[in-house]
């Protein structure tokens, strides 16, 4: 899809063509598809320099939730009490690999520590860490800016079978 919508064309296996769209999403619907999925990843600033890491999630009141440890190069993300807290971008997505078809969901916003120890005991609970870390902290993503699109078949060309 070239950047005014129109289709965007692609070769497929065995010289066909399929014609796909990209189709902007509005927040509560990218919001909706970001809370259908619990993997994305952070971008955040390292030494000066953009980094991301795979994090698991969920999304709450349009704020997503993840957990950190305290040895991690996300801990660098608690803000100074004053501040709104640090700006960092979430992605999430899932495109299938044959059919190219899927949805991708970009979060920007500010992150800050939960401190409330009784949300983070809930956060403990319903947020389990898919590696073997001990996670000791929260983080709240508050977007500020939430984009998304979808990529969708044209209703008149064939799309191969997507992946199981």
């Amino acid at each position: 899809m070239d950047h005014e919508g129109n289709p965007l064309r692609t070769r497929e296996v065995g010289d066909t063509t399929a014609r796909r769209y990209m189709r902007e999403l509005d927040r509560a619907e990218a919001l909706r598809l970001l809370s259908t999925v619990s993997l994305g990843r952070i971008v955040f600033t390292q030494h000066a320099l953009p980094a991301v890491r795979p994090v698991n999630h969920l999304v709450e009141n349009e704020a997503i939730i993840v957990r950190i440890h305290e040895d991690g190069a996300l801990a660098s993300l608690a803000a100074p009490a004053d501040a709104p807290g640090v700006v960092v971008a979430y992605e999430a997505d899932v495109i299938d690999s044959v059919t190219h078809l899927g949805w991708s969901v970009v979060v920007t916003g500010y992150a800050r520590v939960v401190a409330d120890a009784d949300e983070m005991d809930r956060y403990t609970h319903l947020l389990r860490p898919w590696v073997a870390h001990r996670m000791t902290s929260t983080l709240r993503i508050r977007p500020d800016l939430v984009t998304g699109f979808r990529l969708e078949a044209d209703p008149t060309q064939p799309v191969p079978a997507a992946r199981g």
